[in-house]
């Protein structure tokens, strides 16, 4: 096909395409530009670098360049979906949602994310004023311990000087002949060292009171009287606000992850829990709650509802002894709250599991809680947790660097339930099955007992003239039929044989 008299028009970029000379052994011809489609045999590829027309033959095209991009695109699209994880879920516009990230209820570290607002009862804090100021940060404790000193210094020590001044001491400082209220007080600042010295029973002796002045005996009592009240609450409030047991907390971790796996045959969602110190928890007690926003059939909607989950309080396997790290295990059952929840459904839900353990501490005696959470993430199906303890020279060791470690074992995807009802049909199939081949077929033992108990073979049958056997011959028995055995008749309800009277035959 020529193409000398045709007039092309200017050749766009897309079609700009170098071509590759090959040897002669190959005859592959590479065609990068898309193909048009053409009633023609062929492949046009325009060049003006090289100034001809090439003309490729679709007969000797054995891979076009079409297969090789889509097989190379794909193959970068797994690769980016494995980098990527899976696909976003689409909004109503087909644009890209990403899911929503829960807020959680209970931090990590065991903070409750909950602030209080639009409280108009605020006197009651004033009702319970220790508490308030246990309750206070560091900042503004120290702050309040520090003004409750000064200002109960600043306060009599004024009144100090008021007496002074009010007697007239300051305008007789060198009249020898004149009784002060308070000796060598010749100013405000002399005035509050000795109300310093007075409330904090220092007594330096220079700065002292008289017997001349009854109103300074009547003050020097009150002040002696206040400054022990003010004592004893601050003293106690900064031994109570440190000797508290938030700090004790934070030796005792909680795993990173739940997981879900088999454990004797039945789902469990299990955590990891581990004390870091060597002074033990006295008492430990372990609890757990599912935090997940419901509607009622009345279509009430109840925010963050709290349902119990449990980890052995029947059994009394929540009484725990935390001396190493332990596995709590909740059994996923008909009263499980995850009893209808698939792995499918997980990667779907929206909720938080808050765990709480509980106990007093060794060596104050004072009860210590420590929190944590989990959301729907953070819980690994089909995951169990790493050994971390071994048997050294003379002592259990303990590896807390594999405390976090998970590792992937075979977990069924389906819920319990339908793991219920999968084991409930096999058990239903083989007892059946065990049932009907009893009632059709005598078991081994009884061929044996009525082998042993048969007479010898019997004569050869007489002629067909002859009489019916006579009561000194024995039945005759046809191998492959069935024999009329007595069984003592079940009762209603209940299938003929069962694998326990089989057990016991």
């Amino acid at each position: 096909m020529a193409v000398e008299n045709s007039v092309l028009p200017p050749r766009p970029d897309s079609l700009s395409l170098p071509v590759d000379r090959k040897p002669e052994g190959d005859q592959e011809a590479v065609a990068e530009a898309p193909v048009p489609p053409s009633d023609s045999c062929g492949v046009f590829n325009v060049s003006e670098e090289l100034g001809h027309v090439v003309t490729t033959e679709a007969a000797k095209v054995k891979r076009s360049f079409q297969s090789k991009m889509a097989e190379r695109e794909a193959t970068a699209n797994q690769t980016r979906k494995k980098i990527q994880g899976p696909e976003k879920e689409r909004g109503r516009f087909g644009w890209a949602r990403a899911r929503r990230k829960r807020q959680r209820y209970v931090e990590k570290n065991g903070r409750c994310n909950v602030q209080h607002g639009n409280m108009r009862e605020t006197y009651r804090y004033l009702t319970d004023i220790f508490t308030t100021l246990v309750d206070l940060n560091w900042r503004c404790s120290l702050f309040v311990f520090v003004m409750a000193y000064a200002v109960t210094w600043l306060f009599f020590g004024a009144i100090w000087y008021l007496i002074a001044y009010c007697r007239g001491d300051l305008d007789h400082l060198e009249d020898e002949t004149w009784t002060p209220c308070v000796n060598n007080v010749n100013g405000f600042i002399s005035a509050f060292l000795f109300s310093i010295e007075t409330e904090t029973t220092i007594g330096y002796g220079h700065r002292v009171i008289t017997d001349q002045c009854p109103v300074g005996t009547m003050l020097l009592l009150l002040q002696a009287i206040l400054g022990s009240m003010v004592n004893a609450f601050m003293v106690g409030c900064m031994f109570v606000k440190i000797s508290q047991p938030n700090k004790r907390a934070e030796t005792l971790v909680f795993s990173k992850h739940a997981v879900i796996s088999l454990r004797d045959d039945k789902l469990c969602l299990m955590f990891r829990v581990g004390d870091l110190r060597s002074s033990h928890i006295v008492g430990a007690n372990m609890r757990a709650k599912l935090i997940k926003s419901k509607q009622t059939q009345e279509g009430e909607f109840i925010p963050l509802d709290q349902t119990d989950i449990s980890v052995g309080f029947e059994t009394g396997d929540d009484r725990l002894f935390l001396v190493s790290p332990l596995v709590i295990s909740h059994e996923i059952d008909a009263r499980s709250p995850f009893w209808d929840m698939s792995q499918a459904q997980l990667e779907k839900e929206d909720f938080e599991i808050v765990v709480i353990l509980e106990g007093m501490v060794e060596a104050t005696g004072m009860t210590c809680q420590a929190r944590s959470s989990y959301l729907a993430e953070e819980v690994q199906w089909g995951h169990r947790f790493s050994p971390m303890m071994s048997l050294a020279e003379g002592f259990f060791d303990v590896d807390y660097g594999a405390f976090h470690h998970t590792f992937e074992v075979d977990t069924p995807s389906c819920s319990a339930r339908e793991l219920s009802l999968a084991a409930a049909r096999l058990d239903a199939h083989l007892y059946w099955s065990i049932s009907s081949r009893l009632d059709e077929e005598p078991t081994l033992v009884q061929q044996e007992a009525k082998e042993a108990e048969a007479p010898p073979p019997p004569p050869p049958p007489p002629p067909e003239d002859a009489p019916p056997n006579g009561k000194g011959e024995a039945p005759t028995f046809i191998v492959g039929e069935m024999t009329e055995v007595s069984a003592p008749s079940s009762g209603a309800g209940e299938p003929n044989g069962s694998i326990q009277s089989a057990c016991e035959g």
